[in-house]
């Protein structure tokens, strides 16, 4: 691993600053980098990911289906209920069970998405082997932290009984806030390892970034997601003591300083605007939407169904499976909202990452690379739905417009 990033920024000849800088020119002289066949290709993934996120919704209703109309669920309560006399132990070892099961029955579409199609597209690099490793990891995770939630959620079920869904909605923002807290230090190094970034102008730069916006980090990461995609990343995460900066080594390896400036300015403007904070707590109250949901359909389900699927009432862990469907459902409903939380604070850490780091033409082109995967120019409507990030022209023309607000030698 190198200190410095391994080619220099090129930027087309329409896009760089001259006294008539035209925006719209630029921009256009950026999106014209992408070969018209590997558009066309990065197009074809991301709208397949339009269907990916129905057919899944899909996937998981039939998964609930099996797990009731089999009884597998009610078997998997009553050997619950004989294992142990505490209901939450009892909603513990069911949760377990369930993790499983669901794991195992939708490991087909799991490989299909995660594995087959990332390779059909050109951007995985794992083995099947590999790939199937790292899944028996996040199935083991899956199984202990899912048990514990489900075992927290129907302790709050039994207890409060309709108002859980105020509850649920206040516990899911818990367990995001704390998956935020430990994923940089306890989860994603069982996925790669981190290493110190080593000592140089790359680093000091970073850092230096890192201070100026009030980041209390001292050390600089890197990480070897290469061996799993040719995406390039970066992160920013982790909450006080669990603070740590992190890029991958595609980043390192493939891009140029001014664009890893620009990565990594951005994500900081994640941290600084406190996004870890709020995203998780917008996203619980569209939770909430979903709990709320359930709450409503759930009785009347059960009522005409719930005999034959061995389910008593809301409080039985048995019933699981129908609130899953249910809740997939509104889910993928909501899907433009969740969407557009996100793509507020993408937008906001563009803003902030294009004013801390000072780097247009790096940022733009960026936005081109995300543009193997990511649909470049989408329209109006199809951004608001389908879109969790700022379209990569958006991106170009917000970095464009920045330059020309901002000549170059100009004091800021």
């Amino acid at each position: 691993m190198t200190d410095i990033a391994a080619s220099p920024l090129q930027v087309p000849a329409g896009a760089e600053w001259k006294p008539e800088f035209n925006v719209a020119q630029a921009t256009d002289a950026w999106i014209a980098t992408i070969p018209a066949a590997k558009r066309a290709q990065s197009d074809a993934y991301f709208e397949g990911g339009y269907w990916i996120d129905g057919w899944g919704t899909l996937v998981t209703v039939a998964i609930a289906w099996i797990l009731l109309a089999t009884r597998l669920s009610a078997r998997m309560r009553n050997f619950a209920e004989r294992r142990a006399r505490s209901p939450f132990r009892q909603a513990f070892i069911y949760g377990a069970l369930f993790m499983l099961a669901i794991g195992i029955l939708g490991l087909p579409w799991t490989l299909y998405v995660g594995f087959f199609r990332e390779h059909q597209y050109g951007m995985s690099n794992q083995t099947l082997g590999a790939f199937l490793g790292e899944q028996a990891i996040s199935l083991a995770l899956g199984v202990a932290l899912g048990a514990i939630s489900i075992a927290v959620l129907y302790a709050i079920i039994r207890r409060v009984r309709e108002r859980w869904v105020y509850w649920a909605t206040g516990a899911s923002a818990l367990l995001m806030l704390f998956m935020i807290l430990v994923y940089p230090v306890f989860i994603a190094p069982l996925f790669n390892d981190y290493r110190p970034l080593p000592k140089g102008a790359l680093r000091d730069s970073i850092l230096t970034l890192a201070h100026e916006n009030g980041i209390p980090a001292d050390d600089v990461y890197w990480y070897d997601a290469s061996k799993q995609t040719k995406r390039i990343s970066a992160n920013v995460s982790g909450i006080a003591g669990t603070t740590r900066i992190a890029l991958n080594d595609n980043l390192l390896n493939e891009t140029s300083a001014p664009e890893i400036r620009a990565v990594m300015a951005h994500e900081m403007g994640h941290y600084v605007l406190h996004h870890s904070l709020w995203i998780p707590l917008a996203t619980a109250l569209v939770f909430g939407v979903g709990f709320f949901v359930v709450n409503r359909l759930f009785g009347a389900l059960r009522a005409r169904r719930g005999e034959r699927w061995g389910v008593r009432e809301l409080a039985d862990p048995a019933g699981l499976p129908l609130a899953m469907a249910i809740f997939a459902v509104v889910m993928l409903l909501l899907t433009p909202l969740s969407n557009s939380i996100v793509r507020v604070a993408e937008n906001q850490a563009d803003a902030f990452g294009l004013e801390a780091a000072n780097e247009p033409q790096g940022f733009a082109s960026v936005a081109m690379r995300l543009a193997s995967y990511r649909k470049i120019e989408p329209g109006p409507i199809e951004e608001v739905i389908f879109y969790d990030h700022p379209s990569g022209r958006t991106r170009v023309e917000r970095a464009m417009r920045w330059l020309a607000e901002h000549p170059p030698g100009n004091n800021r």
